[in-house]
């Protein structure tokens, strides 16, 4: 539960500003299913897009647990 909280405080910190820009917690990533942009967080990452029209939108499309070089979403390992 704590985990959750700090999550939704890092996304409204990371992302509210330019959330396009690459920063030490947020990347854009190689092609993949998933989404164009990774937001770090602890051991959870966040993956994202932005919608640019008609205004700025940030759209989280998943949220992952990693484990050394291994992501779960939903349980589920995710090759990204």
């Amino acid at each position: 539960m704590r985990e959750q909280g700090n999550l939704v405080d890092t996304v409204d910190e990371q992302l509210a500003d330019q959330p396009t820009v690459e920063t030490r917690n947020r990347k854009p990533m190689r092609p993949n299913p998933i989404a164009p942009w990774e937001l770090r967080a602890g051991r959870l990452r966040v993956y994202y897009e932005v919608q640019e029209e008609p205004e700025p939108v940030v759209l989280v499309l998943a949220v992952g647990v990693k484990d050394r070089n291994v992501v779960r979403i939903g349980g589920e390992e995710i090759v990204l």
